[in-house]
C-alpha cells in the first residue's frame, strides 16, 4: 500500500505533513511519489489567501479521474482549510473527498482508514495529542520542530487562530528530547517553529536547568537548545514584535543562533497596524530593531509585509516604504492583502484597495527589496561565510550561509551534504552568493 502527500503553505504545514507520513508508516504503507500508484492521497492546505485554496477546489477532477481507475483510493483534505471550515461550507464544495478533518484530528486516521476500508486493516488511534506523534524526518541535517501550535494575537487579516485554535505550547521536556534525538541522528540545523515563536511559555517550567540565566520562557528555551553539542544551527519563526523582550534579543548572541532574525512588521503606519490589531507601533518597531543591531550589528534582517490591507493609502504605504529603508531588510515576503471570511477584517473593513493598485505597490516594495538585497550583499565579498550544503548538482554545492544567503561554490564531492563549510565569496549578486570552497 502507497501514499502520497501534497503539502501547501508554511513550515508548520511541512512539519504536520511529517507526522501524517508517520502514521501511515506505521501502518505499513509506504511513500510514492506517483499519484496513479497511491492508494491514498493526502493534500494539506493553506488558507492565507483565496488563491491557495481556488488550487484544491481545482483538484478534484484529477481526483475524480484517478477514483474511476483506482475506486479504492481514498481521499483526504486536511490542515488549515479543514480547520476553519466552521459551518460545513468548505466541506460541501468538496464532494469527492474521503476524508475532510483539521490538523489536529490526524490522530483519528488509522480508525477512519479502517472503518472505509477494513481489509486493509488498523493499528488503532495513535496518541490524543498529535504533537506527540514523532515526525517522519527525510535523511537530511536540517529538520523543523513545532514548539507551540495556534495562535492568541487575533490580527484582523489572519485566519490561523480560526483554522488552528488558541495557542498552544509543547512541553518544554518533549521539545529538548526531538531536538537531541534529531541531533543524535546527524541533523545539525533545526527550526523552531510557532505561530507566534517567542510567546512560547512552558507548561513544565520545572525542566529548565536551574543555571539557566534567562527569565523569557522563549530564550530560556533557546538556551537549552544551545547546550545539545552535536547541534550546530538554531533558528526560529515566525517571531512577534510584542514578544521581542530583552532576553530574546540578547539570545540571539548564543553561539548555535543562525545570524538572520525574521520579524513580520506588515506595515509601516500606525493607522494601518492598528486596524491589523498588531497592538504595537511604528515607532515601537523600530526601537526594537535599534536593541537588535545594537546587540547583533551584522544580523541580516527579514520581514513580513502586507500590501493593499484594507483602508490603505499611498501615504500610509510610502510610511511601510520608509521604514523598510531604514530598518534596512536583507528580504521581504510581500503579500497583496487578500481578505478571508471568518476574520475580523471580513467583518470590519472593505477591501476596498484595486487590485491593480495593490499589483503597484507589491512592484514598489519589490524593487526596494531587490536594491537593498543587492547592495547589502556586497558586504560578503572576499569575507569567509559560513555554508550549510543542501545539494551538488552539475559541479556546483549550494547551500544557505548563516545569514540565510543561498551560496554557491564549484564542488562534485557528495560527502560535503549535509556539512558546514567555509566559503569565500567572490560574487554577490540580489539573491545569490558565489564563492570558493576554503
Amino acid at each position: 500500500m502507497k501514499y502520497l502527500i501534497t503539502t501547501f503553505g508554511c513550515q508548520m504545514n511541512k512539519n504536520d505533513s511529517e507526522r501524517l507520513g508517520a502514521i501511515l508508516t506505521s501502518l505499513g504503507f509506504s511513500w510514492t511519489e506517483d499519484e496513479n500508484e497511491a492508494d491514498i492521497i493526502i493534500t494539506n492546505t493553506c488558507s492565507v489567501r483565496q488563491s491557495a485554496e481556488e488550487r484544491i477546489y481545482g483538484k478534484q477532477m484529477d481526483w475524480i479521474k484517478l477514483k474511476e481507475k483506482k475506486p479504492e483510493l481514498i481521499v483526504a483534505v486536511t490542515g488549515c482549510m479543514a480547520g476553519r471550515d466552521k459551518d460545513g461550507a468548505i466541506r460541501r464544495k468538496l464532494p469527492h473527498v474521503d476524508l475532510f478533518f483539521p490538523t489536529r484530528d490526524m490522530v483519528n486516521l488509522p480508525r477512519w482508514i479502517a472503518e472505509l476500508r477494513p481489509q486493509w486493516g488498523s493499528s488503532g488511534d495513535i496518541v490524543q495529542d498529535y504533537l506527540k506523534i514523532k515526525p517522519l524526518h527525510a535523511d537530511s541535517a536540517q529538520a523543523y520542530v513545532t514548539i507551540q501550535t495556534g495562535c492568541n494575537q487575533f490580527c484582523t487579516y489572519c485566519v490561523v487562530p480560526h483554522a488552528r485554535g488558541l495557542e498552544v505550547n509543547r512541553p518544554l521536556a518533549d521539545i529538548l528530547e526531538e531536538i537531541r534525538g534529531l541531533a543524535k541522528d546527524g541533523v545539525i540545523e533545526v527550526t523552531l517553529l510557532g505561530q507566534a515563536v517567542n510567546a512560547y511559555h512552558a507548561p513544565d517550567p520545572e525542566n529548565f536547568s536551574a543555571e539557566n540565566p534567562y527569565s523569557d520562557h522563549f530564550a530560556k528555551l533557546l538556551w537549552e537548545a544551545n547546550r545539545i553539542d552535536s547541534l550546530k544551527r538554531l533558528f526560529w519563526t515566525a517571531p512577534h514584535p510584542n514578544f521581542m523582550s530583552d532576553d530574546v534579543i540578547d539570545a540571539l548572541t548564543l553561539p548555535k543562533q543562525l545570524n538572520y532574525l525574521h520579524l513580520p512588521v506588515q506595515a509601516g503606519n500606525d493607522e494601518v497596524l492598528k486596524r491589523m490589531n498588531r497592538k504595537y507601533t511604528r515607532e515601537k518597531f523600530l526601537d526594537i530593531m535599534k536593541k537588535i543591531k545594537a546587540k547583533c550589528p551584522d544580523m541580516a534582517l527579514g520581514t513580513d509585509i502586507i500590501v493593499g490591507f484594507s483602508g490603505e493609502t499611498d501615504e500610509q504605504f510610502e510610511d511601510t516604504l520608509s521604514l523598510y529603508r531604514e530598518c534596512g531588510f536583507d528580504i521581504s515576503y510581500t503579500a497583496q492583502y487578500s481578505q478571508r471570511t471568518g476574520t475580523l477584517g471580513a467583518k470590519l473593513y472593505a477591501d476596498d484597495v484595486s487590485a491593480e493598485e495593490k499589483r503597484r505597490r507589491w512592484d514598489v516594495l519589490q524593487k526596494l527589496m531587490e536594491e537593498t538585497a543587492l547592495r547589502k550583499n556586497q558586504v560578503f565579498v572576499d569575507n569567509v561565510v559560513n555554508v550549510l550544503v543542501e545539494r551538488i548538482e552539475e559541479g556546483k554545492a549550494w547551500g544557505n550561509s548563516r545569514e540565510m544567503k543561498l551560496t554557491c561554490f564549484p564542488a562534485t564531492d557528495m560527502a560535503l551534504v549535509g556539512k558546514e563549510v567555509p566559503v569565500k565569496i567572490t560574487k554577490a549578486m540580489t539573491w545569490q552568493l558565489q564563492g570558493e570552497l576554503v
